[in-house]
C-alpha cells in the first residue's frame, strides 16, 4: 500500500463520512479522530496488525464517549485493507467482528439514547461495510496474485523457447559441421585423385592429363558451389527459432486474459503475404509487452493492434496501466528493440494515451 495514499484518504474520508452518517457530533473531535487515524496509517506496512487494534480501540474509545456519533469500524477501513494485503484476512474478520460485537452491545444495552432498530441499522451498515472491504481487497489480491502467476508463465514459456531454440541452432551447426567434413574430404581426395593422374600422363599422355585436370576442375566447382550454401544455411542458422506467428498472438492474449485483465486484439489489412520471420518478431514483441504489463503496469485492459501493409507491419501494445515517467531499456525492451532493428524496424516504448505503449514498425517485402 502507498505510504501516503492511505493517510490522505482516512484524513479527508473519516471527517466525510462521519458527516454523512451524522456522527459529526463534535468538529475538534471529528478532526482528531481523522488525525490520529491518518498518524497511524503512515505505519500500515511495517506494523498492519498492530496499527488496526490502535485504530479501533482509539475508534471505540471516542464513540464510546459520544464524543463521535457514528462508526464503529470504518473509520479504520485503510487498516483492515492493509492487513488483508498482508495476508491476514482472518485476522482482520475476527478484529472488526470483536469491534461490531462491542458496537452492538454498546448501541442496543448501554447507550438508551436511540432505540434498538437504529442501534441495529448502525452496526448492521458498519457490517456490510466491513465485508465489501474484506470482500474487494481479497478479490483484488487474489488478482495480483493470479496475474504475477501468468507473468512467470509467460517469462518461462518465452525461457523455454529460447532454450529450444538454442538447441535447434547446436543441432544445425552440428550437421552443417559434419557436411562441411564431408564435402570437404571428399573434395580433396578426389582432386588429389586428379591431379596425381595428371602428374604421371603429363610427359606420356598430355591429353590423358588435360582430361584429368578438367575433372578436377569440375569437382573443385561443384564443391565451391556445395560450400556456399552450407555458409548461407549457416548464416541463417545462426537466428533461426521456433516458427511463432501470427496465428500464435490470440494464444497469447488468451493467456492474459486468465490473468484476469481485458485483453483486445484488432488486425487491418491483409497479413498473407506477411513473410515468417517478421511474423515471428511481431509474436516477441507482442509476447514481451504483455509480460511487462501483467508485471508491472497494474492495468486491467489491453489493446494489440496490427496493421498490414504491403511492404511493412506495424505492432502497437497499450494498456491503461502506470507509465513511468522515464523508461529504462531492461532486457526485455532491448531485447525487443534488437529484435526489429535486425529486420530493419524501429520500436518505441513510453507513455500512451492512457499508460504504456509499445509500437514497432518492421518492413519487408522487395526494396528499391
Amino acid at each position: 500500500m502507498n505510504r501516503y495514499l492511505a493517510p490522505a484518504l482516512t484524513l479527508v474520508g473519516v471527517p466525510a463520512g462521519l458527516a454523512i452518517t451524522g456522527g459529526n457530533t463534535d468538529t475538534i473531535m471529528t478532526i482528531s479522530l481523522a488525525a490520529w487515524l491518518a498518524i497511524l496509517a503512515f505505519f500500515l506496512n511495517r506494523f498492519p496488525r498492530t496499527v488496526l487494534v490502535l485504530s479501533l480501540l482509539f475508534v471505540i474509545g471516542l464513540r464510546g464517549s459520544d464524543l463521535v456519533g457514528s462508526g464503529w469500524v470504518w473509520p479504520a477501513t485503510a487498516a483492515f485493507v492493509a492487513v488483508v494485503l498482508a495476508g491476514r484476512l482472518r485476522f482482520a474478520a475476527i478484529a472488526g467482528g470483536l469491534a461490531l460485537a462491542y458496537g452492538a452491545a454498546w448501541d442496543g444495552f448501554v447507550n438508551l439514547d436511540h432505540s434498538g432498530d437504529w442501534a441495529l441499522a448502525h452496526v448492521g451498515g458498519d457490517a456490510l461495510w466491513l465485508a465489501a472491504v474484506l470482500a474487494g481487497t481479497t478479490a483484488y489480491l487474489n488478482t495480483r496474485r493470479w496475474q504475477n502467476e501468468m507473468a512467470l508463465r509467460l517469462e518461462a514459456d518465452q525461457h523455454e523457447r529460447e532454450l529450444e531454440a538454442r538447441r535447434r541452432r547446436a543441432e544445425e551447426r552440428v550437421g552443417i559441421a559434419r557436411d562441411l567434413h564431408d564435402v570437404v574430404s571428399h573434395t580433396l581426395a578426389v582432386v588429389g585423385v586428379h591431379l596425381n593422374v595428371a602428374l604421371d600422363a603429363f610427359d606420356s599422355d598430355p591429353e590423358e592429363a588435360r582430361s584429368s585436370l578438367r575433372l578436377a576442375q569440375d569437382v573443385r566447382g561443384k564443391a565451391m558451389s556445395d560450400l556456399k550454401s552450407l555458409v548461407d544455411v549457416l548464416r541463417e542458422g545462426g537466428t533461426s527459432e521456433p516458427v511463432e506467428g501470427l496465428d500464435s498472438v490470440e494464444r497469447l492474449a488468451d493467456q492474459v486474459r486468465g490473468a484476469g485483465l481485458t485483453v483486445s486484439v484488432n488486425e487491418f489489412g491483409e497479413r498473407a503475404e506477411v513473410p515468417a520471420p517478421v511474423a515471428t518478431a511481431v509474436y516477441r514483441v507482442v509476447q514481451e509487452a504483455l509480460t511487462n504489463t501483467v508485471r508491472h503496469a497494474g492495468a486491467s485492459r489491453v489493446v494489440i493492434t496490427l496493421r498490414y501493409a504491403p511492404t511493412s507491419v506495424v505492432v502497437d501494445v497499450q494498456d491503461d496501466g502506470d507509465s513511468p515517467g522515464e523508461v529504462v531499456d531492461g532486457n526485455g525492451i532491448a531485447g525487443m528493440r534488437e529484435r526489429v532493428a535486425a529486420l530493419g524496424g524501429a520500436l518505441t516504448a513510453g507513455a500512451g494515451k492512457t499508460g504504456f505503449a509499445v509500437r514497432a514498425t518492421i518492413p519487408f517485402g522487395a526494396r528499391e
